[in-house]
Order: C-alpha cells, then sequence, then structure tokens
C-alpha cells in the first residue's frame, strides 16, 4: 500500500461527537500516539463488536499516554452507538470522508456488499458478537469499509496502517499492543481472531 502522507491526513476536519466542534485530525496526535479506529458505521454489528474488543486495551493505552479515538464516517447511529456503551474512547466524524479516501479504505457495491456481508470472517464474528449481546442495524452508509490507523506522538510516523479488505478484518489486540509498546494486559481476555456480524448486512 502507499505510504500514508500525515501532513495531508492530518489537515482533514472532524466532528467532535460530543460538543460538536470541529477539530483536524493531526491535533489528535499532537501530544500523543493515537490508534485511530475508523468504524464502517455506528449501527454495524461487527465494527460495534470489534469497538468492545479494542476498548479492552483502553487502560492500558490511557496508563502509557496512548490515546484510543474512534471515527465514523457519519453521524447515523452514533447516539444509540454511544448509549451502547461499545467503545471505551473519544468519538469523531469524518463528514466528508476524506480521511477514509486518504487512508484507501474501499467502497463496496450493490453486487460485492452481498458477498462480503456472507463471507465466514463475518459470520464467525456475527456469532461472537450475538453471544456478547451486541446487536446491530440495517441504518446508514452499508458500503464503506473502515480499518486502522495507529501514528505516534507528534506525527513522527506511521506505526500502523491496516486496511479491510473483508468486514469481518481487523487487528488482533496483540498487535495494537506490539505497534503502541503496551504490554498486554490480561483484560485484552481471549485471543482476538479476524473473524465477523449476524444480520447479513448489518455488517
Amino acid at each position: 500500500m502507499p505510504p500514508v502522507d500525515l501532513a495531508k491526513l492530518g489537515s482533514n476536519v472532524l466532528k467532535g461527537s460530543t460538543a460538536g466542534q470541529n477539530v483536524e485530525l493531526g491535533s489528535l496526535w499532537r501530544e500523543q500516539t493515537v490508534v485511530l479506529f475508523f468504524l464502517r458505521r455506528f449501527g454495524c454489528q461487527i465494527c460495534r463488536w470489534m469497538a468492545a474488543e479494542v476498548s479492552k486495551l483502553e487502560k492500558s493505552l490511557s496508563a502509557n499516554g496512548v490515546g484510543l479515538i474512534g471515527i465514523g464516517p457519519e453521524e447515523t447511529g452514533l447516539q444509540e452507538f454511544k448509549d451502547g456503551g461499545f467503545f471505551k474512547g473519544e468519538v469523531y466524524i469524518d463528514e466528508k470522508k476524506q480521511c477514509y479516501k486518504d487512508l484507501g479504505f474501499k467502497r463496496y457495491n450493490a453486487l460485492s456488499v452481498v458477498p462480503a456481508a456472507l463471507g465466514k470472517k463475518v459470520r464467525e464474528i456475527s456469532s461472537k458478537a450475538s453471544t456478547d449481546g451486541i446487536q446491530g442495524n440495517f441504518a446508514g452508509d452499508l458500503l464503506q469499509s473502515g480499518g486502522m490507523l495507529i501514528v505516534s506522538k507528534g506525527g513522527e510516523k506511521v506505526l500502523l496502517h491496516f486496511i479491510q479488505d473483508s468486514p469481518g478484518d481487523h487487528v488482533p489486540l496483540e498487535d495494537i499492543a506490539k505497534a503502541t509498546g503496551i504490554p498486554v494486559s490480561a483484560e485484552a481476555g481471549q485471543k482476538p481472531q479476524q473473524h465477523s456480524t449476524r444480520c447479513v448486512l448489518c455488517i
């Protein structure tokens, strides 16, 4: 994949989910290393499960000066996502989806999204999510994919750049810990596997 242009990416403007303030993405890594989790949709069952998984590292990340930040491509489903308590970090909205474009997060089309939604990884995580009591819905943009970016303090370098190929793809907790240099706490529990959701297109 092409290298990430942090200067260009950092100039993109995000909307805060609490006060609605606009901030440049680069301001989030100015004073700390950050784990940026880009969700497909706030109503996506798999995204909610992944958000809960990565949140298992929040205490360790915070204790080591690393910020955990979630970014969604639209406001649809945001309040329900926050009310559900799936994610322990700050949440922002990329209303223009410019970060998604700059980071190479693909968009499905009406034909490609169906087999993606029925894939083995998606079905496996859907089963895990359902077991954990995490459900999803069809609200919002069903075609956007996501990923993760970890940037060192001051924007010195990219520590990890992950692009989803399947909606069920995600970064294992131990890989996040390794990239950020934090110890893997017992909270991380079971080793996450790269699978994923329950309602076919609730991905």
